[in-house]
């Protein structure tokens, strides 16, 4: 897309609602972002070439289940924990919105935790935060879920 449809994409996910992340700020600056949403709000989360997809087919359009699927952190924030901050940030966010269960498919190991292909997290953040590992497709790519609610 050009910048001006993602722009009205975006207006568009966020005037529907739930907003699709949650930003961080610092000095009135946006500095952080984690996208946080029903699962079904997040199309390349849900195909089934991925190592992402659903453990079952209905996950997909269940709305009671929601996804991490992106981080960002400006460069000079890397490192510094900031994104633990965001994902308890994100489960907060989600168990307020009435979300039953938070999956991700973060990464396993990179060779720094500075590193650009942890975008999508670390798998040691989830795990610190009580995500469990529910499959395995590929290695070093977990699909790892939370319970928000029984």
């Amino acid at each position: 897309m050009a910048a001006d449809e993602r722009k009205a994409h975006m207006r568009g996910r966020i005037n529907a609602g739930p907003p699709p992340g949650i930003l961080c700020y610092a000095e009135d600056a946006p500095v952080a972002w984690v996208q946080v949403g029903p699962r079904h709000d997040v199309p390349q989360f849900n195909s089934p070439r991925t190592v992402s997809r659903p453990l079952e087919e209905g996950d997909a359009h269940d709305p009671s289940i929601w996804a991490v699927s992106c981080f960002f952190l400006l460069p000079k924030l890397r490192g510094k924990g900031m994104s633990h901050r965001l994902l308890a940030g994100a489960i907060d966010h989600a168990r307020r919105q009435g979300a039953r269960l938070l999956e991700a498919c973060p990464i396993d190991h990179v060779k720094q935790s500075k590193s650009v292909t942890l975008c999508i997290g670390a798998t040691a953040i989830f795990d610190a935060a009580g995500f469990e590992t529910v499959a395995r497709r590929k290695d070093g790519r977990p699909l790892m879920r939370l319970e928000l609610r029984a």
